[in-house]
């Protein structure tokens, strides 16, 4: 069974380093702003590599998530 997802047009999105990023250059995710109802993140050190799209929801959980652990 194939399990279809839509696709999404990222090529003029608008990318931003996450605040939880490292200053040094390693483990960095960007996401991409202005998307309603998604938030697509990449990582920063391959910018033609896969993009990974979550539902708001999902992405706020997860931050919420990480803030709590921090």
């Amino acid at each position: 069974m194939k399990i279809s997802s839509p696709e999404y047009d990222l090529s003029a999105a608008v990318w931003r380093k996450s605040s939880y990023s490292g200053g040094s250059g390693g483990d960095c995710l960007e996401v991409a702003d202005d998307h309603p109802g998604i938030v697509p993140v990449r990582d920063s050190k391959d910018h033609d590599g896969p993009k990974l799209v979550f539902r708001t929801a999902v992405w706020s959980a997860f931050v919420d998530g990480v803030k709590t652990v921090r």
